[in-house]
């Protein structure tokens, strides 16, 4: 009964836990995103971004659940202003659509891998994936 003095219920108290996993992952992303090299600054977020998930999937499930993950706090858009920062100075001119990119490969692989649903591609493949998506981003193409 103790988190109930704290929050108002069980979704109040989700939200709070959804919450602290955002700023933990934003942490991380920061803490990744640490060379001067602008797109192996966006392959380590990432990749950073994919070993959270492994990490924490219990975690990650519930920040990206229908119970919290259409919620917007400070929190949730800090880890998106990592992204879109670094995104930025590679493709200033697409800022929304590139950093949607990224945000929704990290995000559907590390689904895909917490789902046990890689195959056929292996474990390898997934910094190659993340390393075409930041090659195509830094390309001339659009």
């Amino acid at each position: 009964m103790a988190p109930y003095r704290h929050f108002t219920d069980k979704a109040a108290l989700l939200a709070a836990v959804a919450n602290r996993g955002f700023e933990i992952l934003r942490d991380e992303l920061v803490a990744a995103d640490n060379s001067p090299d602008a797109s192996e600054a966006l392959f380590a977020q990432g990749m950073a971004f994919i070993d959270f998930a492994r990490a924490h999937p219990a975690l990650f499930r519930l920040m990206y659940s229908d119970h919290y993950g259409g919620a917007v706090t400070d929190a949730v858009r800090a880890t998106y202003e990592v992204l879109a920062r670094r995104v930025a100075g590679i493709r200033p001119e697409h800022v929304a659509a590139a950093t949607l990119a990224c945000r929704s490969l990290a995000q559907g692989l590390a689904t895909i891998v917490l789902d046990g649903r890689l195959a056929p591609a292996g474990p390898g493949d997934i910094a190659i994936a993340v390393r075409l998506l930041v090659s195509g981003l830094a390309s001339d193409v659009v």
